[in-house]
C-alpha cells in the first residue's frame, strides 16, 4: 500500500514541474514582459522609459533564465524563472501587478469559494446518485422515461439561465433572499442559499444521466444475477453490490470537482458577487494582472494533481487489485 502511494507521488512530481514550465513559457516567452507592459499601460503613446519602469517595479526586468551580470548562485536565482516560477513550489505567490499580496488574497478568498462549492459538491453528489439509483430501480417504466427526458432537458439549458432565472424568481419576484453580495459569519448563509441551490439544480441533468448509465451497465453483469439467485432483494442488490462496484468510475468523475472546491466557480461567483477565488481570477483576467492569473493556474494544477493522487489512493480501498497495477 505504502509503496503504491509513494509511486503515485513520484509520478505527480514531473507532471507538476512540466505544468510549471509550460506556464512559464506561455506567460513569459510567448507573451514577454514588454508586451505585458504595453497591455497594462496602453499600446498607444507608450514610451520605452515607461515600459522599463513598469517592468522594474514588478521584477520583470530580470533575465528570463540566466543572469550573466550576477555572481555565483544569483546567476540562477536572479532570473524571472526563479523569482516568478520556481518560488511557486514553496507557495510563495509574491505580489500582484497591482501590488497586493497574492498569498493573503488567496487565504481570504478561499473560504467563500469553499462555502459555495462544498455544499454544491456534497448535496449534488448525494442527490444525483440517489435519483439515479431510484431510476434504475424503476427502469423501463414511465418513471424512468420521465426522469431521462427531464435530465436531457436540464442538460440542454445553459447554466446562465439557471442563474438569471433563479435571481429573478427568488430575488426579484418572491424577494426571499438577496440576489448578490456576501457577509461574514452566519450572516453569509442568506447569500449562499441561492448559489448553492442553482449549483445543485444545474448539475442534476448530466449527473443523473451519467450515473444511471453506470448503474445500468453494472446491473446486467454476472455478479448481480448471482446475488439475485441467492435471494437478495433488489434494494440490497443495488446498494450493496451495484453501487460498490460502480465506485471506481464515480471516483474518477468526482476528482474533477475537487479543484473547484478551492478554486471556486468563475461564473457563479461573478454573478452573485461572492468574493471567492473564481471572481478573483475573473477580475485578474479583466485587469490583465498576469501575476494573479499565473498563480491561480499553478494552484489549480496542484489541486488537480492532489485530487488525482487522492483518487488513486481511494481506488485501493474500493478495489485492492489496483495496488498491483
Amino acid at each position: 500500500m505504502m509503496a503504491y502511494i509513494i509511486r503515485r507521488v513520484l509520478y505527480a512530481i514531473p507532471i507538476l514541474v512540466g505544468v510549471n514550465v509550460l506556464t512559464f513559457v506561455l506567460f513569459f516567452v510567448v507573451n514577454p514582459p514588454d508586451d505585458m507592459a504595453r497591455m497594462n499601460l496602453g499600446i498607444k503613446r507608450v514610451t520605452p522609459e515607461a515600459i522599463q519602469t513598469w517592468k522594474a517595479e514588478r521584477g520583470y526586468d530580470l533575465p528570463l533564465l540566466y543572469n550573466g551580470q550576477a555572481q555565483g548562485l544569483e546567476q540562477l536565482t536572479g532570473t524571472i524563472f526563479f523569482q516568478k516560477s520556481v518560488k511557486l513550489f514553496s507557495f510563495d505567490f509574491g505580489r500582484s501587478d497591482s501590488g497586493r499580496d497574492i498569498g493573503y488574497d488567496i487565504s481570504q478568498r478561499m473560504w467563500p469559494s469553499l462555502a459555495i462549492a462544498g455544499p454544491v459538491f456534497l448535496i449534488g453528489l448525494l442527490t444525483t446518485i440517489g435519483i439515479a439509483l431510484a431510476v434504475v430501480l424503476f427502469r423501463a417504466t414511465p418513471i424512468d422515461l420521465t426522469v431521462v427526458v427531464a435530465a436531457v432537458a436540464m442538460m440542454s439549458i445553459s447554466g446562465l439561465f439557471y442563474i438569471i432565472g433563479g435571481q429573478w424568481l427568488v430575488g426579484k419576484l418572491l424577494r426571499l433572499i438577496p440576489i448578490s453580495g456576501y457577509d461574514t459569519g452566519w450572516e453569509a448563509a442568506k447569500f449562499l442559499v441561492l448559489p448553492v441551490i442553482i449549483g445543485v439544480v444545474g448539475g442534476l441533468g448530466s449527473g443523473i444521466r451519467v450515473y444511471r448509465t453506470l448503474f445500468l451497465e453494472e446491473i446486467h453483469k454476472d455478479y448481480v444475477r448471482t446475488a439475485r439467485a441467492k435471494g437478495l432483494s433488489e434494494n440490497a442488490v443495488l446498494f450493496r453490490h451495484v453501487l460498490r462496484n460502480a465506485m471506481i468510475p464515480i471516483l474518477t468523475m468526482v476528482v474533477a470537482a475537487i479543484p473547484l472546491l478551492f478554486m471556486g466557480a468563475l461564473v457563479t461567483e461573478s454573478f452573485f458577487g461572492i468574493p471567492g477565488l473564481g471572481s478573483y481570477t475573473i477580475d485578474a483576467i479583466s485587469r490583465q494582472d498576469f501575476a494573479i492569473v499565473r498563480s491561480m493556474v499553478f494552484l489549480g494544477s496542484v489541486l488537480y494533481i492532489l485530487g488525482l493522487l487522492l483518487t488513486d489512493i481511494s481506488y485501493t480501498l474500493v478495489d485492492p487489485r489496483v495496488r498491483l497495477s
